[in-house]
């Protein structure tokens, strides 16, 4: 072996690199090993936002967004501003959003109930037909500087972060993981697989639930003069519509508007690019978002590596930990989700979530 390490982290999308920066954090020194160039747009971590959406009711979801919000308050700032911008979440629609708010105030997380008239008030912008939750401790997340400051994080620790290696396949033995190169092996003492897309290619010797790659489209949209804006879910009439739509402000960018989990099934490493939904998407800010101009759309391509439930899966076969499945909503529970993959690291009879392990 040309090189050996304690833990090898195999995907550095955000999910490998809050796995490694948590590792530093309990002193080790994680290489992560990633087959595309920093700033790369082919997986799911790419971009300036992502809504950090705390409209859950399932205690798994909740613990892990409360770990969640401790590691993104110790990763603190980049470039002098929060990592998380907190300007509130509105959730409308076809949803318990009393059962909802009741979770979030359980775990001191602010949310009330609004009427429509109060929250049209409030947010111009935006058509409201029926009650919405309002929580002001949402937001989004910043995810392209995050991502550079978690890489930040490891390399001051003295771990590592080696872009454009692709690795070929991993095979564990009775003295470690080896992981094979396109030049040479290395060998850790456990492997952390956060691949995304890839992960059934990666893994075929590990029982995985079903995960579906699709191709998102969200879009940015031009708001319009004299409008508030805040982060929204909308659990909106599936007859007329593909899906749940999703939004958040990005500066610079527009208000980001998407359907969740609406795209086509494809190869992650033929990617068709062709824009799906795009006057569906158009008609429902049309109705529904008078602040934005409806015509502007600029689409931005991503992908959803989904299980059937959408639940994430975090566990421990042997030497390897998986992450994977986050299903269009992990991004905000990536500090979480990194201590969880850290724990099962470090400890083999470590176990997530009930609802996250393996089959």
């Amino acid at each position: 072996m040309s090189d050996a390490m304690e833990v090898a982290v195999i995907g550095g999308g955000v999910m490998g690199l809050a796995t490694a920066w948590e590792l530093t954090r309990r002193g080790l020194k994680p290489v992560v090993f990633e087959r595309f160039a920093r700033g790369h747009h082919q997986g799911a971590s790419h971009g300036a936002t992502r809504n950090f959406n705390n409209a859950y009711d399932e205690e798994h979801y909740l613990d892990l967004l409360v770990r969640a919000r401790e590691g993104w308050d110790a990763l603190g700032q980049a470039d002098g501003e929060p990592l998380l911008r907190l300007h509130g979440l509105v959730t409308h629609g076809d949803v318990d959003i009393v059962a909802i708010g009741q979770r979030l105030i359980e775990r001191g997380i602010h949310a009330e109930i609004l009427t429509a008239g109060e929250a049209s008030s409030r947010w111009s912008g935006m058509r409201f037909s029926d009650d919405v939750l309002f929580s002001r401790d949402a937001g989004v997340a910043r995810a392209s500087a995050a991502l550079g400051e978690f890489e930040r994080r490891i390399v001051t620790a003295g771990g590592e972060v080696r872009w454009e290696t692709p690795v070929a396949r991993i095979e564990e033995t009775d003295e470690g993981v080896d992981i094979v190169l396109v030049e040479g092996r290395v060998r850790a003492d456990v492997a952390v697989v956060t691949v995304g897309a890839w992960t059934e290619r990666m893994l075929p010797g590990i029982r995985l639930p079903r995960l579906e790659v699709t191709e998102e489209f969200p879009a940015h949209f031009v708001p319009r003069a004299g409008s508030a804006w805040l982060s929204f879910n909308h659990y909106v009439d599936t007859d007329r519509y593909p899906a749940t739509v999703y939004g958040m402000p990005t500066p610079g960018e527009g208000v980001k508007v998407g359907f969740h989990r609406a795209g086509e099934v494809v190869d992650p490493d033929a990617r068709p690019h062709a824009v799906t939904h795009a006057h569906a998407l158009a008609d429902y800010v049309r109705e529904w978002l008078p602040g934005l101009d409806p015509a502007s759309a600029v689409p931005i391509s991503c992908t959803y590596t989904s299980t059937d439930d959408s639940a994430f899966v975090l566990d421990r076969r042997g030497r390897i930990v998986v992450g994977a499945g986050f299903s269009g909503h992990g991004f905000k529970f990536a500090p979480g989700v990194g201590a969880t993959l850290a724990d099962l690291a470090l400890d083999p009879s470590a176990l997530a979530a009930v609802p996250f392990r393996l089959p």
